[in-house]
């Protein structure tokens, strides 16, 4: 089946401290968001790739490209007010003939072979997939109760989750071609807080695959001194 991925890339990077966006944040030399793009062309040569950036940010990446002799074949479209248009403007740009599409975050360089075959293989049987990693920190769930007696509005409590019942949720998070189409199709909410939320509200359910923990989303200086690990 042919396959595409598109990779959404519109972080300002204000947790970073800085003023360069995370994607564009090296690791050991090279953008963050060119690990990311390499990683996907390693696991299928053929597949097309779709790149959302931000207008502002796409003169950047272009010199980015150029000083790193980066060729790696992509489309470009345009990132929109958010996360859940940005896709859609993604989506706009996956040719008509592909079968399955992926989505996933440019700040994800470590994701791996495996992973990426498992979502797209259980996307093509089941419609949809993504993958998740067992929690191992406790949890706990903060509870908000009105209390009209004391005249407040917002009381909070909180009470212990078992964490077996949870799973952190990574990317590509992988689709149908028609199911995503269709999904994005529908108005947007708030409570699309990712693709697998936008299909789940268009009636479809979502297979869960194992992913990999090292697949973090690079958003902290922390973050970066691991990724420089991992690389």
């Amino acid at each position: 089946m042919k396959q595409a991925v598109i990779i959404v890339a519109g972080g300002k990077g204000t947790r970073m401290g800085g003023d360069v966006p995370k994607q564009f944040m090296s690791i050991n030399g090279t953008p963050i968001l060119m690990h990311t793009l390499m990683r996907f062309r390693a696991y299928n040569a053929h597949m097309q790739i779709v790149l959302v950036l931000p207008k502002s940010q796409q003169e950047y990446w272009f010199s980015l490209c150029n000083k790193h002799n980066f060729h790696t074949e992509y489309t470009l479209a345009d990132g929109g007010e958010t996360r859940f248009h940005s896709v859609k403007n993604g989506i706009a740009k996956v040719n008509d003939d592909i079968e399955l599409i992926g989505v996933h975050d440019g700040v994800r360089p470590f994701v791996t072979n495996e992973v990426i075959a498992l979502c797209y293989d259980t996307a093509a049987a089941s419609g949809a997939a993504i993958p998740v990693i067992d929690v191992h920190e406790t949890l706990r769930h903060i509870v908000f109760r009105t209390n009209e007696g004391a005249g407040k509005t917002d009381e909070t409590t909180s009470i212990t989750v078992p964490r077996n019942e949870y799973k952190l949720v990574q990317t590509p998070q992988v689709f149908s071609s028609h199911i995503l189409r269709r999904a994005y199709s529908q108005p947007y909410t708030e409570n699309f807080t990712d693709d697998a939320s936008v299909v789940e509200s268009a009636g479809h359910s979502i297979m869960l695959v194992p992913g990999n923990r090292e697949n973090i989303k690079i958003t902290t200086p922390y973050d970066i001194k691991i990724a420089g690990s991992l690389v």
